[in-house]
């Protein structure tokens, strides 16, 4: 009897000992994507030249790449599921996603929800107006016009806080076209963007009325909090690696240019 009680407080012990190692596991999120093999990386696959699908239809782009190498440092796969950037977000707030790779901002109030990692690249941005538009030469000249962008985005964000009315939409050719048929006065993006949209369509009639003077820091937001520690702490060793190694300045070239991925 006093060995098979024996045994049985052994397994009961082993047990615990299991579910407390899966509970910790748990909370720890670097731990749970090593294991699962992959990390699930939340993206638009729209906006170029920071992610897209090329003429064959692969995606592709600066923040493609960079989360892939990312993956690499961390001995996993990177895999891609897009969507509609009001909903990577949402998405990544209800665990469907690890951590989102697509041009965002650090903002005080994204400060306040989620953990950033270090910034890999800095944007300045742009208000662009169709050609012949001569009544928006400043930020300030935004007050009272109407906008377009995705509602939750930074470039939304900025358009109302210099008083513009901001319609939402779902990318940037659906911006663009809103844009040309009169029905907005502006949009705001990145100033990368537009030149690589004017790399692809050299006859559309717009440009740049002016550029706000400071550039915004982007960076890779993940859930906030002790389960995202080691993730953020990885991930920001990665980060440093890949621009110890030069791989940064080379894929910014790559995609825009110019080497984005350092503060002027």
């Amino acid at each position: 009897m006093k060995m098979k009680k024996l045994t049985a407080l052994l397994m009961a012990g082993a047990m615990l000992c299991t579910m407390s190692a899966c509970a910790k596991k748990e909370d720890d999120l670097l731990a749970t994507i090593k294991d699962r093999g992959e990390i699930i990386v939340a993206m638009e696959g729209t906006w170029a030249p920071w992610t897209y699908h090329d003429e064959n239809d692969q995606l592709v782009g600066y923040d493609t790449e960079v989360a892939t190498l990312i993956a690499e440092k961390l001995g996993v796969k990177a895999t891609f599921v897009e969507g509609e950037w009001d909903g990577l977000l949402a998405g990544l707030d209800a665990g469907r996603y690890d951590i989102m790779v697509n041009g965002v901002d650090i903002t005080e109030d994204r400060l306040e929800k989620y953990d950033f990692s270090t910034p890999y690249a800095y944007n300045k941005t742009a208000v662009i107006v169709k050609s012949d538009n001569t009544e928006i030469t400043s930020m300030e000249d935004l007050d009272g016009k109407q906008t377009a962008n995705t509602i939750s985005s930074t470039y939304a964000e900025v358009a109302e806080s210099y008083g513009a009315t901001v319609t939402g939409v779902d990318d940037l050719n659906q911006t663009i076209e809103l844009l040309l048929s009169g029905r907005i006065d502006a949009t705001l993006n990145a100033e990368v963007t537009y030149y690589d949209y004017m790399k692809a369509h050299p006859d559309a009639e717009i440009k740049i009325a002016t550029l706000d003077k400071d550039a915004t820091q982007v960076a890779i937001p993940m859930r906030k909090g002790e389960e995202s520690a080691n993730l953020l702490k990885a991930i920001n060793e990665a980060l440093a690696e890949l621009e110890a190694e030069g791989k940064l300045t080379e894929l910014s070239e790559k995609y825009f240019g110019t080497d984005i991925s350092k503060a002027e």
